[in-house]
Order: structure tokens, then sequence, then C-alpha cells
């Protein structure tokens, strides 16, 4: 399914710093020529509002997978670009993710902790059984979630809303530490879920914290949910 061309939602902006609101099924980047990424419809939206000429410089500086909606910044300047890399490479960037599960987690709260690995043949991760041998190329993964919502209005298949942060940037690491805690996320098939979403994976880029590039002052920005969320149908904690 190709992403909808739809008007950058831009939640910030000034001189070195562009924050979105990225939509779901909407490439970060790395598409094919003539196809819609988010870096392709920021550079022309800098360019129609700033009637700028030739390229238009933009460092993607972190990624949301394309089924995955919310908050993302990009950098508008090459000094701002390094030293936002480094606070993502740091993990002094803070990142929160909402995410929509069946009601199958035993604890409300808790932290996730597994040895993924890239399974070539699936292209997919994949978790390594607990008391096998990590193989060559395996990386540990940790997250840390808490239910901040249950739903109200479906009692037959009931939802939770997850809050979660990460302790490490595994690729997918959400999606396939939530496949094999039993807890797949809504719409994600490749990881699991039998259940349907509207577009994209019930999994959002909530908020984000970073230390400003140049003045060094500490901004938080949050990324509304899609509509088709439904957040009202949760008794948000």
């Amino acid at each position: 399914m190709r992403p909808r061309s739809e008007k950058l939602n831009v939640l910030f902006e000034d001189n070195h710093l562009l924050v979105v609101n990225k939509p779901p099924l909407l490439p970060t980047m790395g598409v094919k020529e003539g196809e819609l990424s988010l870096l392709s419809q920021s550079r022309q939206y800098i360019k129609k509002k700033y009637n700028k000429p030739g390229n238009v410089y933009l460092g993607i500086v972190s990624r949301l997978d394309a089924f995955v909606s919310g908050v993302i910044v990009l950098a508008k300047t090459s000094k701002a670009a390094g030293r936002l890399s480094e606070q993502f490479r740091n993990r002094t960037a803070d990142k929160t993710y909402w995410a929509i599960i069946p009601d199958a987690l035993k604890e409300e709260s808790g932290r996730l902790e597994d040895w993924v690995i890239k399974d070539e043949s699936l292209h997919r991760m994949t978790v390594i059984p607990k008391g096998k041998k990590s193989p060559t190329g395996a990386k540990v993964a940790r997250l840390n979630y808490k239910t901040i919502g249950t739903e109200i209005t479906n009692r037959q298949c009931p939802t939770k809303l997850l809050e979660i942060k990460l302790e490490t940037g595994r690729k997918h690491q959400i999606r396939v530490q939530l496949e094999n805690a039993g807890a797949s996320i809504l719409g994600d098939r490749k990881y699991g879920s039998d259940l349907p979403f509207k577009r994209g994976i019930a999994l959002h880029s909530r908020e984000l914290s970073i230390e400003h590039p140049t003045n060094r002052v500490l901004q938080s920005f949050q990324a509304e949910t899609p509509s088709w969320w439904n957040i009202d149908r949760y008794s948000l904690s």
C-alpha cells in the first residue's frame, strides 16, 4: 500500500531543526527515484516555503519504520546533523513510544530483555530463545513498558495502550520484543499480529526530547496519534 501524499505536519522549525509528525506508510528515506518519502516531502516543503533553487540540505539523524507514525527530527544544517547524530548514538536523546496491543502481558509494567538477530531468509528480526547460545551477530535488546490505558469499549477483544522507552536501539526492536512476549502490535502482520488496524501498525513515536544543537537547551516535542487510534476509547492513567 503506497503512502498518501499528505501535507507535511510540522511540529517545530527553526534555522537548524525541522520536527514533523510522520504519517504511517511513509518511508523516512531510501526509496526509488520518484517515490515519496519523508525526506523528499520535507525537501519540497523547504524549497516551496523559502523559494530555494537547487538542492536542499536535510540530514536524517534517526529513522522510523515506514509503518510507524510519530515525531521525528531532521537537521537543516550539517553542524546540526552531526550534533544530533551524536545524541542518538550516545542515547542522550530521549524517545517515548505508544503502542496498542492485545490484553496479553502478565504485568502492567515491566522490562523486556532479549537477544535479537536478523533472519535474512525472512527479512525480519528474531529473538534468540532463552537458554540457547547467541550466535555471532546477535545483540541484546532492552525496553521498559507500562500500561497507560485500558480499552473500555471492546469487551470481546480488549486491548491496552502501552508507553515504551528503549534502552537500546535495535532494528524493529519494539515490534519483535512484543511479539516474543505474546503481545504483537495491532496490524503488525510481519511480527505475529492477526488483528486488523486501519493504516500502518499501532506503534507511534509519541515524544522526542533532544538538546538543541546550537543553543544547548533541552527541547521536547509531542506528536498526536492518528485519528483512527481513537484514543478516547481508553481510560488513560
